[in-house]
């Protein structure tokens, strides 16, 4: 949406051990990022931390930014760029004005918002979704899609959504969230108690009947035959994964309606993955009378596979006539819907998300500095 935007942003990457500090313009890393420790544990080591690593990325631009751009754990009320109690920052605490204070040391407009909304954001305008219509472009494919939904795998489950450009946000920040949905095996609990790190490790060790702790790389790496250990369970692993993420995914597809990408560790290990989650996706429902429908409207497809994506590609719409006219439309009787691995990758997609985020809010006059 900006590539040809010649404002920069400065960006964070705020880990709970470093935050590492960059700039971008034009969709692209500007500077080399400069990593400092985040300090977690104390407010006021923490705060100069972000003050010191932003001033010298500051030094090394040859014009002035327009504005600071990036992710950081919730709960928070991002809108005002106040961040909650989070458990991997003791120092937050009861709540501190992060972006005020920033935008009061800086003078510049601070925007603030959880990863799996910039996530969804990068993927939206400079990944998974442009990268779709170019294919359908080549194809002589008349389809174009507008909305995305985006869901990462790796310590949680997190979620975001784009509808035709335009972040979901929600009026409490919470727009977009999937890893408070219900989980398939047991909706007493939520959905990221099966799609995430620990699920994976969980259902491993349950099948495999050993108590190791192992990772979901190295779970992968049995699963490739390259790593002693229980192949069978290592892939019923990574399939259980895709069952309860599929389950999510088509309840938010139902509202959505876009394409999907994957981000996250975890989506590393998609070959196992993503089959599972579109047999979920392909299930049904029915009625009470007895009456069956698909689990979606749409047919999902596996992007990554180079047979589903051929037919994804195809056209398969039909011209129908305007009626007292000699003109034609293309109707696109068979909908559908295709999940893709990030191929951006899941940090630069939320750098990306995060100065595209930052542009679009200035460009609708949504951010001044009070």
């Amino acid at each position: 949406m900006f590539s040809n935007d010649s404002r920069t942003v400065l960006t964070l990457d705020a880990g709970g051990t470093n935050f590492v500090f960059s700039a971008i313009k034009n969709n692209e890393e500007i500077v080399v990022p400069l990593s400092l420790p985040a300090h977690p544990d104390n407010l006021e080591k923490c705060l100069a931390s972000l003050v010191e690593g932003f001033g010298k990325v500051l030094e090394n631009l040859d014009t002035p930014p327009v504005a600071i751009s990036f992710a950081f754990p919730g709960p928070a009320d991002y809108e005002n760029g106040i961040i909650g109690d989070l458990p991997n920052f003791p120092a937050f605490r009861g709540g501190v004005a992060l972006g005020p204070y920033l935008e009061d040391k800086f003078g510049l407009p601070v925007f603030i918002n959880n990863d799996g909304n910039l996530f969804a954001y990068g993927e939206a305008l400079a990944g998974a979704l442009p990268q779709v219509n170019k294919l359908l472009e080549e194809a002589g494919n008349p389809k174009r899609y507008r909305n995305l939904l985006a869901v990462t795998l790796g310590t949680g489950f997190g979620g975001g959504v784009v509808i035709n450009n335009v972040l979901l946000t929600g009026d409490n920040g919470c727009g977009g969230d999937v890893w408070l949905s219900a989980n398939k095996s047991d909706n007493g609990l939520i959905a990221e108690e099966g799609a995430s790190i620990r699920a994976v490790k969980q259902e491993y060790a349950k099948l495999a009947g050993e108590n190791k702790d192992i990772t979901p790389k190295e779970i992968f790496e049995i699963a490739e035959g390259t790593m002693p250990g229980n192949k069978e369970a290592a892939i019923k692993s990574f399939e259980k994964l895709g069952e309860i993420a599929g389950f999510t995914i088509s309840e938010s597809l139902n509202i959505v309606d876009g394409i999907v990408v994957i981000g996250g560790g975890i989506a590393n290990a998609h070959k196992y993955i993503l089959p599972a989650t579109i047999r979920e996706m392909h299930g049904f429902r029915k009625t009470v009378k007895g009456e069956v429908f698909p689990r979606l409207q749409m047919k999902a497809y596996n992007l990554e596979d180079e047979g589903e994506l051929r037919e994804f590609l195809k056209n398969e719409s039909k011209n129908v006539l305007i009626p007292g006219k000699n003109t034609s439309l293309p109707y696109h009787v068979k909908k559908k819907t295709g999940l893709k691995i990030s191929k951006l990758g899941t940090s630069e997609a939320v750098a990306l998300g995060a100065y595209n985020y930052a542009l679009r809010m200035l460009n609708s006059n949504l951010k001044t500095i009070k």
